[in-house]
């Protein structure tokens, strides 16, 4: 009773376009939820994701939710996320995706929900990491547990948005490590992320997650740039 009346006098807006949510409306609108591009990565063999990690590290499955373009609703969505501590969001897409999930063969066996780290002074400034509770909805949905100890940033780099192709896979080189005893070992990994671009960090992360006696890869993320 009090929550309606709360959002009777300050309804909450949608994530995607800020306009008022309905009742039975949380965090992405109706609207939005049918106007965001979806990949149909789990529908399609072979697909774009994957392919973008052919002949780099060897990985069970890679996908994405979302397209990413600039200035849609994606990019709305994952900004409001990661720079406005709108971390609802994460929850959402989480929930989201875990749907499509349940439904991809090659995830049917995953140990370990692994999120890239940020570093600890990236963490310190932002206070949180954006892909923290997108990977725990994951891990809520699909009853996979969620280690974020296991993958550790061991340089602070600055942002690598404006950063090309060649400039982030310098960046990338070596700043990631692994802690991992014998109970990680012969264990399928899921990697996340918020958004794949040329994957250099994801390709880092996935290499030491492979150093690990018997491990097996795969590698989902909210979105992908088209």
């Amino acid at each position: 009773m009090f929550e309606k009346l709360l959002n009777l006098f300050f309804p909450k807006a949608c994530a995607g376009c800020n306009s008022f949510l309905l009742a039975n409306e949380k965090v992405i609108c109706t609207v939005c939820r049918h106007e965001i591009p979806l990949t149909n990565h789990s529908k399609i063999e072979n697909n774009e994701a994957q392919v973008k990690f052919y002949g780099r590290i060897p990985i069970e499955f890679a996908g994405a939710l979302f397209y990413f373009h600039k200035k849609g609703i994606v990019q709305e969505l994952i900004h409001k996320l990661k720079y406005k501590g709108h971390q609802e969001i994460g929850t959402a897409i989480g929930y989201w995706y875990a749907e499509e999930i349940k439904n991809i063969k090659e995830l049917q066996d995953v140990d370990f929900i692994i999120p890239v780290p940020l570093h600890k002074k990236r963490l310190k400034e932002r206070g949180y990491n954006q892909v923290e509770t997108f990977g725990k909805a994951l891990s809520e949905s699909t009853k996979t547990p969620y280690n974020d100890n296991v993958l550790i940033r061991t340089i602070y780099s600055k942002t690598q948005t404006n950063k090309n192709i060649l400039g982030r896979s310098e960046v990338v080189k070596s700043i990631f490590s692994i802690t991992a005893d014998e109970s990680l070992h012969n264990k399928h990994f899921l990697l996340i992320d918020d958004v794949i671009t040329t994957g250099s960090t994801l390709e880092a992360c996935g290499r030491e997650l492979l150093k690990i006696p018997g491990a097996r890869l795969s590698i989902v993320c909210m979105a992908m740039t088209q």
